[in-house]
């Protein structure tokens, strides 16, 4: 983990990445493999790496999240992650996981099938990875460490990226765009991810069409779509063909810009990209000055494409690659997730709406952090006197949760709870999962 002068929309700051790259070097393995990572902190931030959709099996202290699995490494430190890939396959994401970090400290993962196994679809010519992000011109840290102290919202990204890059469509970044070149008539995979911290994207290919195969490290039944909805954490492989011979006189952009469907404010802006063609290649090496073709994308509240693309998500469910799911069920959960507003604290000036502070919450209930941290609660076990086991399996005040909010019962006029509360399963559970 080092510090690297990054500049981006003509501003130049100092910001953490791993191996001096934004964003990081790929993970690259096959179904099966052990896994071992050694990480060095050489920054003065304390630090942890969240392996983002890979189960843990058995390998709980290498999942990441600083002060639950793991102790936080420290200035000069290292520690080495050590787990192994069992079911997966695809394409997941590696990213800091405490505070802000993961603005600048992501990556991907690619997981190959085993040896001499194949992809449930025809092999592509080429495998390219796609990965949104977003850009402050400000230090994150500082953003987020003050909107946690005024209660108020953090100051929105100054960009949108695809792999580190703003594109085009901003400001001073003309040179920075990223551009994927192509042969006519051959197929390209583009493993996508949604690294951006807070928002959902429309992800689209000026004039293509794109096949999904893959989500979250899954094969689905694969499905055409002009654009693909991604949210915040998630990834997908697609597939698309390059237009045979005669290619249009044209360079077509690859773009993202956000789905949002709230009251709160958003970036609104497109990231964007440059495909090419290599048949458009000169002389010179240098490529045609062409019109730029723009796809379209839904509008950027449009619930009805988002339903629908989603629903279109299914598992391949073959005999290859069955759907296990348990058929029992044992316990049945209601969590909802939204955002409250809370009291001003006693002698602090707050800068949410009407002197509040906003305050993210589950099933009514915002998380507080406990004066114990869990590991060390467990190593002195003494976790019976500092968490108390009573949050709720349901919303204690129901509401419409995929509605408008009203005055009375939404959750953007409800003051929420504050708690550490913690909800149980038995472990024996875990073990009635049929195996992958």
């Amino acid at each position: 983990i080092r510090m690297k002068n990054v500049t981006r929309l003509c501003n130049t700051k100092s910001v953490i990445t791993v191996n001096g790259r934004f964003p990081g070097p790929p993970i690259i393995a096959r179904e099966g493999d052990r896994v071992l990572i050694k990480l060095t902190n050489h920054v003065t931030n304390n630090i942890t790496i969240h392996w983002h959709g890979i189960r843990q099996i058995r390998s709980g202290w290498a999942d990441g999240p600083g002060y639950i699995t793991q102790c936080p490494i420290q200035t000069g430190q290292s520690y080495v992650y050590n787990f192994t890939i069992k079911g997966q396959r695809g394409t997941l994401w590696w990213h800091a996981h405490i505070s802000w970090l993961r603005a600048t400290v992501y990556g991907p993962i690619f997981i190959y099938p085993k040896k001499h196994a194949s992809y449930p679809f025809p092999k592509p010519q080429q495998e390219v990875p796609i990965i949104l992000g977003e850009w402050w011109n400000a230090d994150t840290e500082t953003v987020i460490n003050q909107a946690m102290q005024s209660g108020g919202m953090p100051n929105l990204s100054d960009a949108y990226t695809i792999n580190g890059l703003p594109g085009l469509l901003y400001n001073c970044s003309a040179n920075d765009t990223f551009k994927l070149r192509v042969t006519p008539g051959k197929t390209y995979m583009l493993r996508i991810i949604n690294a951006a911290l807070n928002d959902e994207l429309f992800f689209a290919i000026a004039n293509h069409t794109v096949t999904v195969v893959e989500a979250d490290a899954v094969y689905v039944k694969p499905f055409q779509t002009d654009v693909v909805l991604i949210t915040p954490g998630q990834t997908t492989n697609v597939l698309f063909t390059a237009k045979s011979e005669p290619v249009p006189n044209a360079t077509f952009l690859i773009s993202a810009r956000p789905y949002a469907t709230g009251t709160g404010t958003f970036d609104n802006t497109t990231t964007a990209g440059i495909l090419e063609y290599y048949s458009n290649l000169r002389a010179d090496n240098s490529f045609s000055s062409f019109p730029l073709m723009r796809p379209t994308l839904p509008a950027f509240n449009d619930t009805s494409f988002a339903a629908n693309f989603s629903q279109k998500l299914r598992s391949l469910a073959t005999p290859k690659f069955p759907a296990n799911v348990p058929q029992t069920v044992d316990r049945q959960f209601l969590f909802t997730v939204g955002l409250g507003l809370n009291p001003c604290p006693q002698g602090q000036t707050c800068q949410g709406p009407n002197g509040t502070k906003f305050a993210a919450s589950i099933n009514n209930i915002s998380f507080i952090l406990p004066t114990t941290a869990l590991l060390q609660a467990h190593f002195y076990k003494k976790s019976q006197g500092v968490y108390n086991f009573t949050f709720p399996d349901n919303p204690p005040f129901p509401f419409n949760y995929t509605g408008t909010p009203s005055k009375q019962h939404g959750h953007s006029e409800r003051h929420q709870g504050e708690s550490d509360s913690l909800t149980t399963v038995p472990y024996s559970w875990f073990c009635k999962t049929p195996a992958l």
